[in-house]
């Protein structure tokens, strides 16, 4: 019975893969605020949207599953462009439903200990309109100014365009500062 379940469950993500995922925030919606745990370089803390905030815009991305193929490749180009979003006054956060202690694992390994992730519950997932299946989140990241502002979103199931899409939002909403 298990395997099927696994084999449904497979089928279904395969499914889901084929055609790209889409986000109800638009840009100019207001960021939902949310409180969670996070972590980063394996330290778990509680973490707050609207106090991230107060220090600069935020690209919240949201991934299916830590240590999966698509999430790991996307985590790593996150922690390589982190030093570019920062040069842009932009942290990262990735939020995903798996929970803290592999989270925390992920933090260190594939995020590279360079940015948090979060635990995204379900009023999360739902508040965002990034769910997927069996209480997963779908691949959506948002770009959100200090005023809790929406300026930029990409929801694709491909990870491959996320990075790029976010430091272009981040870059331009840099510009508009000077």
């Amino acid at each position: 019975m298990r395997r099927l379940t696994m084999i449904a469950a497979s089928l279904a993500l395969t499914a889901a893969a084929a055609s790209p995922a889409l986000a109800a925030l638009k840009p100019g919606a207001s960021a939902p605020d949310f409180t969670t745990t996070a972590a980063k370089a394996g330290n778990t803390f509680g973490f707050s949207l609207s106090k991230q905030l107060k220090k600069g815009p935020v690209v919240l991305y949201f991934f299916p599953a830590a240590f999966t193929s698509g999430c790991t490749v996307e985590a790593n180009q996150f922690a390589e462009a982190t030093d570019e979003f920062a040069k842009y006054g932009a942290t990262v956060i990735g939020l995903s439903a798996d929970p803290i202690d592999k989270l925390a694992k992920f933090s260190t390994s594939e995020c590279r200990s360079k940015f948090a992730v979060a635990m995204a519950s379900p009023t999360t997932i739902a508040a965002y309109d990034a769910k997927l299946i069996f209480g997963k989140s779908n691949r959506t990241s948002y770009f959100i100014t200090p005023q809790g502002k929406i300026t930029a979103v990409h929801s694709d199931l491909d990870y491959r365009q996320h990075v790029p899409e976010m430091l272009k939002a981040a870059k331009a909403w840099a510009g508009t500062k000077k």
